[in-house]
């Protein structure tokens, strides 16, 4: 689900950017929902397979829904440039949803693949900013739910600050999403608005504790109230060019998923 972020929200979040620029080799990786300014370096690459499976139960005219589902991506990260990661990422989607015990969707399949571009172009005394333009493109089954059917596009900004052993990310975005299907199009919303905080810490070599809160426009065009979430997690570097990591995902409010477990690998060439 989707959630929210008025007029605002945009403004603390160009607040916060003024307040924090950007600066260099902070991760805020997965299972951070919030990204960070880092990026690979020129001719470097870094391949991401990242997992989220979520819980969810609600009571609608009496009738109880129970949903749960997931999404297993990799991504890979390339750096064309120092300041400059082009990453490409697809997803493969499942979802199970019932009513009253009785199952009215299951299935499983491709999302819609997505293309973005990260440039740092700010750096100093451990501030940072980065700006990352994306598009998506409708790889996923929009007849079971798994993609828009159409291309969709928007565009994220990122703020990051560095201390010796702690980092904050702040992100703001927009994105425009189109729908093939009327249904789609009669029951979404297409500017959806997003804004969210990071922040970590080492807490011994190779082991860094993440927190991570956030919001966005309801897509749901029946609902006002921003699907909301707080999501705390660990990244364990194996080696220097390897990380696993852990997270679980709580909702702030009904139109947020309840619960949601998160893991993943990182490794960097």
């Amino acid at each position: 689900m989707v959630n929210g972020f008025s007029r605002y929200g945009l403004a603390l979040f160009f607040f916060a950017c003024a307040s924090f620029a950007v600066a260099g080799a902070a991760f805020g990786a997965h299972p951070l929902i919030t990204d960070d300014t880092g990026t690979q370096g020129k001719g470097k690459y870094q391949v991401e397979l990242n997992s989220q499976i979520h819980w969810d139960k609600a009571t609608s005219n009496g009738i109880e829904i129970r949903e749960n589902g997931g999404e297993l991506a990799a991504l890979l990260s390339a750096g064309v440039a120092d300041t400059v990661d082009v990453v490409v990422g697809l997803p493969w989607v499942w979802s199970r949803i019932r009513e009253n015990g009785a199952a009215v969707v299951d299935g499983n399949g491709p999302g819609d693949m997505s293309l973005e571009v990260k440039w740092r172009f700010f750096a100093r005394d451990g501030y940072s900013l980065a700006v990352k333009p994306g598009v998506t493109f409708p790889t996923g089954d929009e007849e079971k739910g798994f993609g828009a059917g159409r291309a969709t596009y928007g565009l994220i900004l990122i703020a990051t600050r560095e201390w010796e052993r702690f980092f904050l990310h702040v992100n703001g975005g927009y994105h425009r999403k189109d729908f093939q299907l009327y249904a789609d199009r009669e029951a979404n919303r297409r500017d959806i608005w997003h804004a969210s905080v990071a922040a970590g810490a080492e807490a011994m070599k190779g082991l860094k504790v993440v927190a991570n809160v956030g919001m966005e426009t309801n897509s749901d065009k029946g609902s006002n109230t921003w699907p909301s979430f707080i999501l705390g997690g660990v990244i364990y570097s194996v080696t220097e060019n390897l990380d696993v990591d852990l997270g679980v995902k709580l909702g702030l409010n009904r139109p947020e998923s309840d619960l949601a477990g998160l893991a993943g690998l990182a490794w960097r060439f």
